[in-house]
This record gives structure tokens, C-alpha cells and sequence, in this order.
């Protein structure tokens, strides 16, 4: 009896093992199905080769080797598909990491910076001397803009300078005697006063000259010999005795006076030689003058000079024939519009200033001698050639070189130096150093600049080393 009982302990302990082990495969049936699927992923993992490792708390601590904390624990192992931004795809085998702000630190596996950012692989083929990166986060705080390098035809050109009102030169005249005599009066008595041609000045004695010294040409003689063909009634002899009275400044009034009395005087009316303004008179009733004294100074200032003080620099871009626009100090709400008539030869060595003269209309008399003017000399010129150029504000001129920043994609920025022409209309052109389809930094340009001075001066430091 006992036996049979130990058996049927027996065959329910089985039995009941059995049930326990089925109904623990079927309540663990994820456990060996999981192992089975996620063995190839171990697999791979335990093949696949970190990149580096990683300080086990997220610090920016690397390390290309396995490595223990300070506490014992060990580095995390970072593997390819971890790769972060640092690590770009693309042709050429990865050198080394560079640091995102261009500052003399590199690193044989990526990393990030103090601030968080990722380093920047520099693969084969890839020469990024002298390169500055700036981070999008501070290219908007920074301002950075860019612009790109274009072909222009032209570019507009303005020569600006200063200057003030002459009368033409080409219009003066100056109403002088070739005989000593006294002036007996003026009829014109003013500086200022508009005259005409032919309009009488001034009437004036005729002073015989000194028969001992020969002072003098005697125009009375003269006279006389008139007067004589006159009664001779001679043509030639009339004619060559008018002409040679002509020569001597006698008007044709008092040819004609000759020719009604029959007689010589000494008493003639002085004439205008031509129409304008009085702007100088010495004569003053009862004064004596000589052969060739200045009684009137008469200018037309129907057209006036400006006489422009420019630049040393601007004055190879100046041609005879370009269009000048003048704004006077007397007149701020207009503008005259004139030509470059000639460009002087001589420069002012005080003031390193060239002068231009500037001829302007002047119909209604608005313009006056020694008013001062602002003027813009417009000196474009049209290329053979579309010309390279770029906005002035591109350039970072530092006295020995002019430099440009040219963006590269990616927050990179390489200076470069570049040789330069013609300004105008807001733009430089670029003889050297740049290529149609670049882009070139025009805002924050001096900020990343000084990064670049920076950068160069800690490579200095490192021996000249990445």
C-alpha cells in the first residue's frame, strides 16, 4: 500500500513539473523569442567598432580609447549610427576635428566644445587655413550678412568737391586808352552797373604829348591827317586815315564828327566794347591817366566758372566734358548744371587739391563772383568689359591691404586679400582676389575679423600648428 502511494506522488510530482515547465514557457515565451531576435543586433553591436567614448554623465569629456571616471565607472561607447553633426558624410577620409570657433584646438574623434558645440571634421582635400567659423546662433547675434560678387557693366561714379564763382575769363574786357588824357566825365559811375556794347563810359581830353620827351602817340596829328584827305577828297587816303584812327581806339562816333565839323578834336567819348557788368572802375572825374591805365573792368556773366578745389585721389578719374551738378550755399533749394571745361595742370601742394574749371550758365544774373558751391562731378565710365565688384561695405581696408571675407558655407569664412579699382554707386571693383558666383560677408565683416586676428594669433602661439 505504501508503494502504490509513493508511485502516485511520483507520477503527480512529474505531472505537475511538467505543467510547471509548460506554463512557463507559454508565461516567458517573449523571453527566448526576444533573445533569439535582438541576438543579431548584440552581435552587431559587440562587432561594431566605437568611434569614442563618451564621459558616462554627458560631460564634454572623450576619449578614443576605453577609460574609467574618477569614480570607477566606465566611459560610454559611442558607435556609428550615434554620429552626430561633427561628422559629416562626404568624399574624402576624415583628417581630424576642428574646434567650431576656430580657436587652435583639434581632436582625433568628434567631440563638443565647453558651450555645446559639435566639432567640425576636416576631411581629405579640404584646406581650412585661416578659416573662421562663426555658429548660427552668432551669426544672428552678429548680424552677418552676405552679398554676392557680380559683373557690372558700369559703375556710376561721382567726384564731389568744392569751389567758388569766377567770371569767364573768355568774357572780360578791359576798357584802356593809347593816348595820355584827363577824364572829364563819367557817365557811367557805379561798380555793378549793367552796360552794353557801344554804350557810352566816359567822356575824356585828349593830352597833346611832350614834343621834347615823344611821349605819346599824337592822335591829334592823326586827326589832322583825316582832315586833309577829307578836303583832298581822297578814298584811299580817307580810308587808310580812318583805319589807322581805328587803331588808335578812336570810336566811330568820333570819326563821324571828323567827317561833319572837318576839323580834329580833343574832347572823345569813351565806348563799352561790349555787353556786361561793371566790376571794376578806377576812372573818377578830373583823373589823369596814361596810355594803357584801366578805366572799366566789364565781364559778361551771362556764363560764369566754378573754379573746384578736388581731391588728389579723384583727380584721375576727372575728363574734360563731364557733367557737374553745382549746389550753392546761397541758393540751397536749386541746383546749376555745368560741364568740366578744362582741368589745370598744377596742384596745390598746402592742400593737395587739383583745381577744375566748371562752366554754368547763368541767364538770370543768380550767380556771383566768389559765392562758394558744393559740386558733384559725375565721371562714369562705361568698360570694355563687365568689371567684377562688390558693395564697398565688403572691403576692410587696414591701411597696408584691403581685405574681403568670403563665406563658405557651413558658418565658415575665409579672409581674403584682394586687389581693388574703381569706386562708385555704392560698389568697388575687384581687379584680383575674387570670382563671379562667390559671396562676401557686408555686415559684421569687422567682428569676424577680429575673430580671424585672434585665430591667427593662437596659431602663432601653437607654433603654427592645427
Amino acid at each position: 500500500m505504501k508503494t502504490v502511494h509513493a508511485m502516485a506522488l511520483a507520477v503527480g510530482a512529474a505531472g505537475l513539473v511538467a505543467i510547471g515547465a509548460a506554463g512557463g514557457y507559454w508565461l516567458h515565451a517573449d523571453g527566448p523569442l526576444s533573445q533569439a531576435a535582438n541576438a543579431p543586433a548584440v552581435s552587431a553591436m559587440s562587432a561594431a567598432k566605437p568611434l569614442y567614448y563618451q564621459d558616462p554623465d554627458g560631460k564634454p569629456d572623450y576619449s578614443p580609447t576605453p577609460k574609467n571616471s574618477a569614480d570607477g565607472r566606465a566611459y560610454k561607447a559611442v558607435y556609428g549610427e550615434q554620429e552626430t553633426t561633427s561628422a559629416p558624410k562626404g568624399p574624402g577620409k576624415i583628417l581630424y576635428y576642428r574646434h567650431p570657433m576656430g580657436l587652435a584646438d583639434t581632436s582625433p574623434v568628434p567631440k563638443k566644445d565647453s558651450m555645446g558645440m559639435d566639432y567640425i571634421a576636416v576631411r581629405e582635400g579640404e584646406n581650412e587655413t585661416g578659416l573662421v567659423t562663426v555658429s548660427p546662433a552668432r551669426m544672428q547675434m552678429l548680424g552677418v550678412r552676405t552679398a554676392p560678387v557680380e559683373l557690372r557693366a558700369s559703375l556710376a561714379q561721382t567726384v564731389r568737391a568744392t569751389g567758388t564763382i569766377q567770371p569767364d575769363e573768355s568774357r572780360l574786357a578791359s576798357v584802356t586808352t593809347k593816348f595820355d588824357g584827363v577824364v572829364e566825365r563819367l557817365l557811367v559811375s557805379t561798380t555793378g552797373a549793367a552796360v552794353r556794347a557801344g554804350q557810352p563810359l566816359a567822356r575824356v581830353w585828349i593830352q597833346t604829348p611832350d614834343t621834347l620827351t615823344q611821349m605819346g602817340p599824337d592822335v591829334i596829328t592823326r586827326q589832322i591827317g583825316l582832315v586833309i584827305a577829307l578836303q583832298e577828297k581822297d578814298p584811299a587816303a580817307i580810308a587808310a586815315a580812318e583805319n589807322v584812327l581805328r587803331e588808335y581806339g578812336m570810336p566811330d562816333s568820333v570819326i563821324a564828327e571828323i567827317h561833319r565839323t572837318g576839323r580834329a578834336t580833343r574832347s572823345i567819348t569813351i565806348v563799352a566794347p561790349r555787353s556786361g557788368i561793371i566790376i571794376e572802375k578806377p576812372a573818377i572825374d578830373g583823373m589823369r591817366f596814361n596810355t594803357g591805365d584801366p578805366l572799366f573792368k566789364i565781364a559778361d556773366l551771362s556764363s560764369v566758372w566754378l573754379m573746384a578745389d578736388v581731391q588728389e585721389q579723384d583727380l584721375g578719374a576727372l575728363r574734360a566734358g563731364a557733367q557737374a551738378k553745382a549746389v550753392l550755399v546761397a541758393y540751397p533749394d536749386r541746383s546749376f548744371a555745368g560741364k568740366v571745361d578744362f582741368i589745370y595742370p598744377s596742384l596745390m601742394a598746402s592742400t593737395r587739391t587739383g583745381r577744375a574749371r566748371i562752366v554754368l550758365p547763368n541767364p538770370d544774373g543768380a550767380l556771383r563772383e566768389a559765392m562758394y558751391a558744393s559740386v558733384e562731378i559725375d565721371t562714369s565710365q562705361a568698360s570694355r568689359t563687365p568689371m567684377l565688384t562688390v558693395p564697398d561695405s565688403a572691403i576692410l581696408d587696414s591701411g597696408t591691404r584691403r581685405m574681403v571675407l568670403v563665406a563658405r558655407g557651413q558658418g565658415r569664412f575665409e579672409p581674403r586679400a584682394v586687389r581693388v579699382g574703381a569706386h562708385g554707386d555704392g560698389h568697388t571693383q575687384i581687379l584680383e582676389g575674387l570670382k563671379p558666383g562667390e559671396s562676401v560677408v557686408v555686415g559684421a565683416n569687422f567682428l569676424i575679423d577680429a575673430e580671424s586676428n585672434l585665430r591667427a594669433a593662437l596659431l602663432g602661439f601653437n607654433g603654427g600648428k592645427p
